[in-house]
Protein backbone atom coordinates (compact mmCIF):
# COMPACT_ATOMS: atom_id res chain seq x y z
CA UNK A 1 0.00 0.00 0.00
CA UNK A 2 2.72 2.65 0.56
CA UNK A 3 4.15 1.89 -3.13
CA UNK A 4 0.69 3.65 -3.77
CA UNK A 5 1.05 6.30 -1.81
CA UNK A 6 4.80 7.45 -2.99
CA UNK A 7 3.62 7.42 -6.53
CA UNK A 8 3.46 10.66 -8.33
CA UNK A 9 0.18 11.98 -8.72
CA UNK A 10 -0.02 11.70 -12.84
CA UNK A 11 0.39 7.83 -12.52
CA UNK A 12 -2.06 7.11 -9.91
CA UNK A 13 -4.29 8.99 -11.94
CA UNK A 14 -4.11 6.77 -14.93
CA UNK A 15 -4.19 3.58 -12.74
CA UNK A 16 -7.59 4.48 -11.41
CA UNK A 17 -8.87 5.78 -14.62
CA UNK A 18 -7.29 2.74 -16.03
CA UNK A 19 -9.24 0.70 -13.08
CA UNK A 20 -12.69 2.52 -14.26
CA UNK A 21 -12.48 2.03 -17.70
CA UNK A 22 -11.78 -1.78 -17.38
CA UNK A 23 -14.55 -2.14 -14.78
CA UNK A 24 -16.77 -0.04 -17.39
CA UNK A 25 -15.88 -2.54 -19.76
CA UNK A 26 -16.61 -5.23 -17.94
CA UNK A 27 -20.06 -4.35 -16.91
CA UNK A 28 -20.97 -3.77 -20.43
CA UNK A 29 -19.79 -6.95 -21.92
CA UNK A 30 -22.12 -9.03 -19.02
CA UNK A 31 -25.26 -6.93 -18.86
CA UNK A 32 -25.88 -6.05 -23.00
CA UNK A 33 -27.50 -8.45 -25.67
CA UNK A 34 -25.93 -6.07 -28.59
CA UNK A 35 -23.29 -7.57 -29.76
CA UNK A 36 -21.49 -4.49 -31.29
CA UNK A 37 -22.38 -3.52 -27.40
CA UNK A 38 -20.65 -6.93 -26.06
CA UNK A 39 -17.58 -5.77 -28.46
CA UNK A 40 -17.49 -2.03 -27.48
CA UNK A 41 -16.86 -3.65 -23.81
CA UNK A 42 -14.52 -5.76 -24.85
CA UNK A 43 -12.60 -2.69 -26.22
CA UNK A 44 -12.53 -0.95 -23.26
CA UNK A 45 -11.76 -3.42 -21.12
CA UNK A 46 -8.46 -4.12 -23.35
CA UNK A 47 -7.71 -0.29 -23.59
CA UNK A 48 -7.82 -0.16 -19.63
CA UNK A 49 -5.76 -3.18 -19.23
CA UNK A 50 -3.11 -1.07 -21.72
CA UNK A 51 -3.91 1.85 -19.43
CA UNK A 52 -2.79 -0.54 -16.50
CA UNK A 53 0.45 -1.32 -17.90
CA UNK A 54 1.57 1.74 -18.25
CA UNK A 55 0.75 3.29 -15.17
CA UNK A 56 1.94 -0.07 -13.11
CA UNK A 57 5.37 0.49 -15.55
CA UNK A 58 6.27 3.97 -15.11
CA UNK A 59 9.04 4.80 -12.53
CA UNK A 60 9.27 8.49 -11.04
CA UNK A 61 12.45 10.68 -11.87
CA UNK A 62 13.62 8.30 -14.56
CA UNK A 63 14.49 9.14 -18.27
CA UNK A 64 13.42 7.24 -21.71
CA UNK A 65 15.72 4.07 -22.26
CA UNK A 66 17.95 5.76 -24.97
CA UNK A 67 21.29 5.69 -24.30
CA UNK A 68 23.08 8.75 -25.96
CA UNK A 69 24.93 11.47 -23.91
CA UNK A 70 22.93 12.39 -21.55
CA UNK A 71 22.71 8.54 -19.98
CA UNK A 72 25.79 7.12 -18.93
CA UNK A 73 26.00 3.07 -19.77
CA UNK A 74 27.32 2.18 -16.66
CA UNK A 75 24.72 3.90 -14.71
CA UNK A 76 21.58 3.33 -17.18
CA UNK A 77 19.90 0.94 -14.63
CA UNK A 78 19.46 3.26 -12.20
CA UNK A 79 18.24 5.82 -14.72
CA UNK A 80 16.44 4.61 -17.35
CA UNK A 81 12.82 3.35 -17.60
CA UNK A 82 12.29 -0.62 -18.07
CA UNK A 83 11.25 -0.64 -21.92
CA UNK A 84 9.61 -4.05 -21.55
CA UNK A 85 6.15 -2.73 -20.50
CA UNK A 86 6.05 -0.37 -23.22
CA UNK A 87 6.69 -2.79 -25.72
CA UNK A 88 4.31 -5.14 -23.77
CA UNK A 89 1.30 -2.68 -24.26
CA UNK A 90 2.25 -1.82 -27.96
CA UNK A 91 1.89 -5.47 -28.83
CA UNK A 92 -1.23 -5.58 -26.92
CA UNK A 93 -2.85 -2.49 -29.16
CA UNK A 94 -1.97 -4.30 -31.95
CA UNK A 95 -3.41 -7.96 -30.93
CA UNK A 96 -6.31 -6.30 -29.28
CA UNK A 97 -6.84 -4.59 -32.72
CA UNK A 98 -6.98 -7.97 -34.80
CA UNK A 99 -9.21 -10.13 -32.32
CA UNK A 100 -11.61 -6.42 -32.89
CA UNK A 101 -11.35 -7.00 -36.17
CA UNK A 102 -12.02 -10.43 -35.96
CA UNK A 103 -14.99 -10.24 -33.53
CA UNK A 104 -16.54 -7.29 -35.92
CA UNK A 105 -16.44 -9.62 -39.12
CA UNK A 106 -18.50 -12.36 -37.18
CA UNK A 107 -20.95 -9.63 -35.92
CA UNK A 108 -21.12 -9.03 -39.26
CA UNK A 109 -21.69 -12.65 -40.27
CA UNK A 110 -24.01 -13.06 -37.67
CA UNK A 111 -25.80 -9.96 -38.56
CA UNK A 112 -26.09 -11.54 -42.35
CA UNK A 113 -27.27 -15.08 -41.16
CA UNK A 114 -29.74 -13.65 -38.64
CA UNK A 115 -30.90 -10.72 -39.77
CA UNK A 116 -30.37 -9.42 -36.07
CA UNK A 117 -27.89 -8.36 -33.68
CA UNK A 118 -29.22 -9.58 -30.45
CA UNK A 119 -27.89 -12.67 -28.47
CA UNK A 120 -31.08 -13.83 -27.99
CA UNK A 121 -31.37 -14.85 -31.69
CA UNK A 122 -28.17 -16.65 -31.74
CA UNK A 123 -29.88 -20.30 -31.00
CA UNK A 124 -27.96 -22.53 -32.75
CA UNK A 125 -25.44 -22.99 -30.12
CA UNK A 126 -27.82 -23.11 -26.94
CA UNK A 127 -28.47 -25.99 -25.62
Amino acid sequence: MSELIDMAPLPLVVLTCGFIVVLIGLWGMMTRKNIIQIIIGFSLTDTGIHMLMVAIGYLNGRTAPILDAAVEVANAAATVVDPIPSALVLTAIVIGLGVTALMLSYAIQIHKKNGSLSIDDCSELKG
